[in-house]
């Protein structure tokens, strides 16, 4: 699978920088890159790139400085001049978002991207207005994944986050049992705080959970306690679906990731 980080190249200064593409790991092997199908069509007939030119490419273990050596629609192979190893975050962020009205969605995906989420799960609660059948919900998951790609690509991700498909509720708690650490957000909490759960603490594996516009119902809190998972309260403000996970999110790239400075 390869995915198009750079559709064109940029002006930067007066000249054009390289464009860039992610790969998975199985599209590195022995030196080369092989880009195939689409991409590599894309890579002929619309960049109209030639043999000679170069691309930047990653597989979110490293970045890769890549001289074209055999192009057609149908595959490209570039050999590898350069490699850099990516530092990418080491905590790995689980999102069940439970999916919200209109266009929300579509914030939250793009959003959580561009902060380092590596996986998102959206989840059919009790409370869920949005109603989906199989068709529309594989329709909405494509939809949200071409938005994580987009937002990888303009953050300066090596790797897109995985939107998986629609889950129930009841589904989507069985993945805390796996997890370090499994958080729901709940306004009724009044003990348990986010800042003690994680300060001071080494996480590498984490997944929360995220209710619709009406909450979460006292039933769902406690099937999630029973899953592992631990009610957390943000204080004295109630954050709308589409900003709590964000927010969340947020704290725990800075506490654990990589945004707070070296890991």
């Amino acid at each position: 699978m390869v995915f198009i980080c750079s559709n064109f190249p940029f002006r930067i200064g007066g000249g054009y920088a390289m464009p860039k593409f992610i790969v998975t790991p199985e599209n590195v092997k022995e030196g080369y890159v092989e880009i195939k199908d689409e991409d590599a069509f894309h890579i002929t007939k619309v960049l109209r790139m030639k043999k000679g030119d170069k691309i930047f490419v990653s597989d979110g273990r490293a970045d890769y400085h890549v001289l074209l050596c055999n192009l057609n629609s149908n595959c490209v192979v570039g050999k590898i001049e350069n490699t850099k190893e990516r530092m990418d975050t080491q905590v790995d962020i689980t999102m069940l978002q439970s999916i919200p009205k209109s266009q929300k969605m579509d914030w939250i995906v793009q959003k959580a991207t561009e902060l380092g989420i590596k996986k998102i799960v959206p989840v059919m609660t009790e409370r869920t207005i949005v109603k989906l059948d199989t068709q529309k919900a594989e329709k909405k998951r494509r939809r949200w994944q071409r938005i994580a790609k987009e937002a990888a690509k303009q953050s300066g991700r090596s790797t897109i986050p995985l939107i998986e498909g629609v889950l129930s509720f009841e589904e989507a708690l069985r993945k805390g049992r796996d997890a370090d650490l499994a958080i729901i957000p709940w306004e009724e909490e009044q003990a348990a705080g986010l800042k003690d759960l994680i300060k001071g603490k080494t996480y590498k594996k984490i997944i929360f959970c995220i209710g619709p516009e009406g909450g979460f119902s006292r039933q769902e809190v406690e099937r999630a306690k029973e899953n592992s998972f631990k009610p957390v309260t943000f204080g004295p403000k109630i954050l709308r679906t589409e900003t709590a996970g964000i927010f969340l999110l947020s704290v725990l790239m800075y506490e654990l990731g990589d945004m707070g400075g070296s890991l």
